[in-house]
């Protein structure tokens, strides 16, 4: 399902995952309340992929039906209202660390700049080179 929205949007959903891993593994051994710290970071986690798929879907929705700016503009605030609205039942309601919840959030941002590697990693395990149209060459 993912892949029909957008070629590269697994591969980011992944490095979203294992960056969350990798902040999971480094985090924990600095953390006071590793429970609070392992709640908030994987709450991050699902936030940033939920970002990632919701972006997906806008940019979508605006190539395909050709969407105004401002519905553009309208889905960017949703996006950061509801994550704004996260973190304040994070803060409230103790569900875990805002500062873990900040850094899994920053694995969207991680990820967008692991991606093109993953990708040639997930290409070279799979043994085949892709062909770009745009280029005319494999990468």
């Amino acid at each position: 399902m993912l892949r029909r929205l957008n070629k590269a949007l697994p591969e980011l959903v992944l490095a979203i995952l294992i960056y969350g891993v990798f902040a999971q593994c480094i985090g924990i051994w600095m953390a006071e309340d590793k429970l609070l710290y392992s709640t908030g970071l994987w709450i991050g986690v699902i936030l940033a992929i939920g970002m990632a798929i919701h972006m997906a879907v806008v940019i979508e929705d605006a190539v395909s039906i050709g969407s105004s700016q401002g519905k553009l503009i309208a889905m960017s605030l949703i996006r950061y209202i509801v994550v704004v609205l996260v973190f304040l039942c994070i803060i409230y309601f103790h569900l875990g660390s805002p500062i873990a919840a900040f850094v899994g959030v920053m694995g969207l941002k991680i990820a967008a700049y692991m991606q093109p590697f993953l990708h040639k990693v997930i290409i070279k395990r799979q043994g085949r080179g892709e062909y770009s149209k745009e280029s005319g060459m494999e990468e």
